[in-house]
């Protein structure tokens, strides 16, 4: 996609999020900030036989940390924990599909540094 696209996709993501919400009875769940600029997310995931059946965020901040975790939410559902502990910082980045600057990076890596605090929990299970 051109930046032009990508920039759009990370809009739409902002816009109307996808899993957006709040699980009532989550297995894990864990609210993660960015003191420097303010921006917040609350993952929370619902994980059977380890895998992810549900995942939900809620959040606020900029347009980055917002659709980032919109982004990652798409990525992690159904997914094994196995597989999520080897999703890098930079596969995360990639999906969103722009160079950001360090300040940038960091209000996209909230969710993503969110759930690898969560699936610390599960160590080699």
């Amino acid at each position: 996609m051109e930046d032009e696209e990508r920039m759009e996709f990370i809009m739409e993501h902002y816009r109307h999020p996808h899993n957006s919400g709040v699980i009532e009875n989550p297995t894990e769940e864990i609210t993660e900030y960015n003191p420097v600029c303010g921006d917040a997310v609350k993952v929370s995931l619902l994980i059977k036989e380890h895998r992810v059946k549900e995942i939900k965020f809620v959040g606020r901040g900029c347009s980055i940390s917002q659709a980032s975790a919109s982004i990652l939410t798409d990525e992690v559902m159904g997914k094994s924990l196995e597989d999520l502990k080897k999703l890098t910082e930079k596969e995360h980045l990639d999906l969103i599909g722009i160079r950001l600057g360090p300040s940038r990076e960091k209000c996209a890596l909230i969710s993503f540094n969110a759930l690898k605090k969560i699936l610390v929990k599960y160590g080699d299970e």
